[in-house]
């Protein structure tokens, strides 16, 4: 017979197994779905006009808000760095603090963080829209496979704009690290731009292109995914929305970690 206090621990364990069983199936739709799309762009013929498209939306619509936001973080890096900076006398690596912080980390995270907010959002809120509307059943009835039509360019051109976003990024974050060391901190320019220049390599804009690729993949899918399995008229594209929102920004933070930790060890 089971005691009272072995029900709450069997209580806890079947909802931890019924969690990782959840877990593991979300993954493996994510997974599918990837294979799905990456299958669908190499098979058949690419709308050139709806990558266009989608790249207008993604890239072209978010310059502005990820230069703003990268310009704010340069400026704050180049200020907490040099609190303990001006301690040490050593001013003049602030530069490099922040050219490799921003390149490195900064740059593709903030950037992606963005684009899932804006742009994936809007993506789990148009195919959700669709889904409940039915026009993806009427694709199916029309013998037109959903991923191919609707998922594919938007992988496309999100892979294509994310890193581009990127390098924009990584170029006003370092802009704004430069006003605040040669207007408030006194840094000469020329001596700032050097100690910026001397300590990146190609492996530091590598890693960041890399992550951002990775992030591309990651926003575009699992808004894509959110919006399928859409249910319950306007609610349910609410509740989508936001979860793509969520857990894309889950799932960047953690293949950041994944992928920090790996060129820790291979590029060391």
């Amino acid at each position: 017979m089971i005691s009272r206090l072995g029900v709450p621990f069997l209580q806890a364990t079947a909802a931890a197994g019924a969690w990782a069983v959840q877990l593991c199936w979300y993954i493996g739709s994510l997974a599918l779905l990837l294979v799905q799309t990456i299958g669908g762009w190499f098979t058949q013929r690419l709308r050139v006009d709806a990558v266009l498209y989608e790249l207008w939306k993604v890239g072209v619509q978010s310059w502005f808000i990820v230069a703003l936001s990268s310009l704010f973080i340069g400026m704050v890096l180049a200020f907490q760095s040099a609190y303990q900076m001006q301690k040490l006398a050593a001013e003049i690596y602030i530069a490099s603090l922040v050219s490799l912080s921003v390149v490195r980390e900064i740059g593709p995270v903030i950037t992606a963080l963005i684009v899932a907010g804006r742009c994936g959002s809007a993506i789990a809120a148009e195919l959700g829209t669709m889904k409940v509307t039915e026009q993806i059943d009427a694709l199916i009835t029309l013998a037109a496979n959903p991923v191919r039509y609707l998922v594919v360019p938007r992988f496309v051109a999100m892979l294509i704009a994310l890193p581009l976003l990127t390098l924009w990024a990584d170029a006003i974050g370092i802009l704004g690290g430069f006003m605040v060391g040669t207007l408030k901190l006194n840094i000469l320019p020329s001596l700032y731009w050097k100690m910026t220049t001397i300590p990146l390599a190609v492996k530091d804009l590598a890693s960041g292109l890399l992550k951002s690729v990775i992030f591309a993949m990651i926003i575009c899918i699992v808004s894509c995914f959110e919006g399928f399995r859409t249910q319950g008229g306007a609610e349910g594209v609410g509740r989508s929305t936001t979860v793509a929102v969520v857990m894309s920004f889950i799932c960047i933070i953690f293949a950041d970690l994944v992928c920090t930790a790996l060129f820790y060890f291979v590029w060391r």
